[in-house]
């Protein structure tokens, strides 16, 4: 078992991972997670989706079995080697959706995290319990979440290390958008709709999300240097003509 299996539908990647029973973030789903990375970078895919295979877990967090085992540098090999496929995700340069049904602790919200967008279950757990085992997130959980929901929420959820329901996390920011049910058949379907726009203008919007965090300025230039190879480089200028010619534009697949 490769740890995650991928199928290709048009321009969206969909990733689901498959290490039963509860996917915990060892090394056979890390190698899983570099292999589907490896794939979409090497595909004309433009989006991917991020699901489990269990309806119960979507990642229930680290390889706690390892990890009672490391001495310290063992540790810091452990969390470089977790961090890698977590990095790639987050800097891939495509939109990624996490899918997430049943609990998604530790690892599992910091895998998550890594994703451009986080869909849920109303239902779906989320956590970062690691100061109960008087540990922290190591997987860039620390730095992630607070960007995204705030330092106070963020340290809230690290702090008590209690989990929320998909329903709450959206109240907060951490869920992007709940779902009732089929949280994996919204994702496919969003992301079928995202793959329709151009490639270019995608990675943009992304490139422009992560300046905002910096200095304003910064987030400006990089704002106005993607607006502009947009129509140098992209197919904002067959967008442009379309609109004046009363039809719809013709994107690359």
């Amino acid at each position: 078992m490769s740890g995650v299996t991928t199928t290709l539908d048009g321009a969206v990647l969909h990733a689901v991972m498959d290490v039963p029973p509860v996917n915990p973030l060892g090394d056979e789903l890390l190698a899983g997670l570099d292999a589907a990375l490896d794939q979409l970078e090497a595909l004309a895919a433009k989006v991917l989706v991020l699901s489990s295979a269990s309806p119960n877990f979507f990642v229930a967090g680290a390889d706690i079995e390892l990890m009672a085992k490391l001495d310290g540098e063992g540790m810091r090999r452990y969390i470089d080697k977790t961090r890698r496929p977590l990095d790639r995700l987050a800097t891939c340069g495509r939109v990624t959706i996490a899918a997430i049904d049943g609990y998604a602790l530790g690892g599992g919200v910091e895998l998550a995290l890594a994703c451009s967008l986080r869909f849920a279950t109303a239902t779906a757990k989320l956590g970062l319990p690691e100061v109960k085992l008087g540990l922290i997130p190591g997987a860039g959980g620390t730095q992630r979440l607070p960007r995204l929901v705030g330092r106070g929420r963020a340290l809230e959820l690290t702090l008590s290390g209690r989990s929320v329901s998909g329903a709450e996390a959206h109240g907060m920011g951490l869920v992007d958008r709940v779902v009732a049910r089929d949280v994996v058949g919204f994702a496919l379907n969003y992301a079928s709709e995202l793959a329709t726009w151009p490639r270019t203008a995608l990675e943009a919007l992304l490139l422009c999300a992560d300046a905002a965090d910096g200095a304003t300025q910064q987030g400006f230039d990089v704002e106005l240097e993607q607006i502009v190879r947009m129509v140098t480089e992209g197919e904002g200028r067959e967008g442009l003509r379309a609109f004046l010619e009363k039809r719809d534009p013709t994107f690359a697949p």
